[in-house]
Formats: C-alpha cells, sequence, structure tokens
C-alpha cells in the first residue's frame, strides 16, 4: 500500500510502498478515504527536537482520518465491513488509575495513532476496535475526517458553559476558528478571536465571531469598548500557546471567568504573573485531546443539529501532491487542508 512514511530521522516525508499493517483480534483493519494535516505532522517532517525525542522510525505517520472498514478482528463486535468510521487518535492502557475510572484522556500510557505507532496517511490503518467511531451518514467526508481536531476545539469550548456569556478566543488556527462556530452554536453573547493572520480572522469572523482583533494593530481593550462590554470577559479559550496572548487574555478577563487552556508554550515562556489570577478569581484549567467518547458525541450531534465547521477547510489535495499539501500549511494562509487517497 501507498503511504506517507517518516522513513529516517531526518527532515523530511516520504510516500512509499509498504505493507498493510497486521491486525488483531480486537482491531479493525480502515480502508483510508481521507485525511487532514496538523501541525503535529509539521513538527514531524521538520524532525525538531520534540519529533527527535518522539517519533520512532520508520513509521507511517498521520492521526485525523476518515475511511471504510475492510475487515474486523474475530473478537470485535458492532462494527462492521464497509461501514464508515474515523477514529479516536489516542490508545490508553486499560488498566491505570484513570482509564479503570474512565478518565482515558489523562492516562499517562497513551500511545498517539502516527506518533508512537503506525498512523492513518496510508491506504489502510489499523486501530483498536475501542477506537473506532462511527460516522453518522449526514456528516461527508471532508468534515469526517477532521473530527479529531474538531474534538479538541469542542473539548476545549464546551469545558466552561459559554451560554450568554462573553468569550475571548486567543489564536486563530484551526481549532480556535472551530471553537469560535461552537461558541456561537451553543450560544455564547460576544465572542472575540486574535490572531496576527488577518487570514484566520477572517474564517473567524466568518465563523461567527462578533470582534477580530489583529493584535500587531489593534487591542483587546478597544474591542471591549467598541462591544459596550464594561467588566471583562466571563470563558477565555488560549488556542495559541502564546505567552504573550495568555498574558492579555488574564488581563481581559471578568472577576470570576475561566480559562480553558489548549495551546502549547514554548518551553521559554515567561513566568505568569500570578496576582492577577489570585486577585481575579480566575479559574484556569489544561485542556488534552479529547472525552472519549462524549467529546465525540457531542460534537456529532452539533452537527446534526446545524453546526457548520466547513469553512475551516480551505485546500484539497491528492495523497500524491503531499509536498504542495505541506507548503501550504507551511505558509500559514490556510485553515484544514485535506488528503483524498481514494482518488490514486
Amino acid at each position: 500500500m501507498r503511504a506517507l512514511v517518516k522513513s529516517r530521522p531526518e527532515p523530511g516525508l516520504w510516500l512509499e510502498d509498504i505493507e498493510v499493517p497486521p491486525y488483531g483480534p480486537n482491531d479493525v483493519l480502515i480502508r483510508v478515504s481521507k485525511t487532514s494535516l496538523c501541525g503535529t505532522d509539521l513538527h514531524i517532517v521538520a524532525w525538531d527536537e520534540w519529533a527527535q525525542a518522539t517519533i520512532p522510525t520508520p513509521m507511517a505517520i498521520g492521526h485525523e482520518f476518515v475511511g471504510t472498514i475492510a475487515a474486523v478482528g474475530d473478537l470485535v463486535e458492532g462494527l462492521v465491513i464497509a461501514q464508515r468510521v474515523s477514529a479516536e487518535g489516542h490508545i490508553t492502557c486499560g488498566h491505570c488509575r484513570n482509564c479503570r475510572a474512565g478518565r482515558r484522556r489523562f492516562c499517562r500510557n497513551t500511545v498517539g495513532i502516527g506518533v508512537g505507532r503506525a498512523g492513518a496517511f496510508a491506504e489502510f490503518v489499523t486501530v483498536p476496535a475501542t477506537n473506532v467511531f462511527p460516522v453518522p451518514d449526514s456528516i461527508p467526508d471532508d468534515i469526517a475526517s477532521i473530527l479529531d481536531p474538531l474534538g479538541n476545539a469542542t473539548h476545549t469550548a464546551l469545558t466552561f458553559d459559554l451560554v450568554g456569556e462573553d468569550v475571548l478566543i486567543t489564536g486563530a488556527g484551526p481549532i480556535g476558528i472551530m471553537a469560535t462556530a461552537i461558541a456561537r452554536h451553543v450560544g455564547a453573547r460576544f465572542i472575540t478571536v486574535t490572531d496576527l493572520s488577518d487570514y484566520r480572522l477572517a474564517i473567524s469572523a466568518s465563523m461567527g465571531a462578533d470582534r477580530t482583533v489583529n493584535v500587531s494593530v489593534s487591542s483587546i481593550a478597544d474591542t471591549m469598548t467598541d462591544l459596550g462590554m464594561t467588566e471583562g470577559f466571563d470563558v477565555g479559550l488560549e488556542m495559541s500557546g502564546s505567552f504573550l496572548a495568555l498574558h492579555d487574555m488574564i488581563t481581559a478577563m471578568n472577576h470570576g471567568g475561566s480559562v480553558a487552556l489548549l495551546g502549547i508554550p514554548p518551553s521559554e515562556a515567561a513566568p505568569i504573573d500570578w496576582t492577577d489570577i489570585i486577585f481575579k478569581g480566575l479559574t484556569l484549567r489544561g485542556i488534552y485531546g479529547r472525552r472519549m467518547f462524549e467529546t465525540w458525541y457531542k460534537m456529532t450531534s452539533m452537527l446534526q443539529t446545524g453546526l457548520d465547521v466547513s469553512p475551516v477547510i480551505t485546500h484539497h489535495f491528492s495523497a500524491a501532491d503531499f509536498e504542495q499539501a505541506l507548503d501550504v500549511m507551511r505558509s500559514g494562509e490556510c485553515g484544514k487542508v485535506v488528503l483524498d487517497w481514494a482518488t490514486e
């Protein structure tokens, strides 16, 4: 089969012919239809310090995908051949304290598809049956291919009650953009999104943001005045990983506000000024992955009741044109980039 493989420990990615992955009695073999690129994939291609410490080689990468079931293990129940599916990309151990308590997202032994084991940028991928998620017929393949990052956006956005609240989203990457649509869908009052990219801020506006702020030329404070806000934001969703963005968010939060932190700051990030957090009585919560599988149920239900995240998908390429797709990703002038494996 064809696959995008991290063949050797150096910068680059290669389209190669490799063996179809084996599957065990509790596994499902999935024929991949579409995949979408993620920032994690760029780190792997660049072979940065994180990738060098994390990624085994050689290995097919990729974790955002949709496909159809090609085969099931002898012990698998409830899944059938040709069923359209995606999958939770975090494979958990099942025996640690958090797994046994139903908090699989906190499993300390998690292995990621396309990160610690063979991934989905391939014609076939093997996934444990417990990780497979059937895709409703009403959700098209393009959207199904981005359910993984939509799950990140859903988990982050729904961490705190948004109904009637003023929401600040720092970072208009694809997940921040999708969180904007979710906040609008569930009934937030004012939604403000900040970034440095006018391209991505424009997509945020189309997804329901009341105001978009390019912080290189404007300020959150001016936007609050423009909206008639007199107290501060009730909920913050930090998606950028920028310490400056987090600082601006904390400054703009109302007393008693809540902040969900998904963006990963660089290791050399400046220390946080805890005084504002303490005196305002803010709640900060770190977010990782998705709730398995409550987040999946909630995001698919929202998609079935009018949530539209399609504007976040801005580019399509065949899998063979992956280099061009990666260049688009590196440019930043894009939302989600989808690779089609079925047309080859």
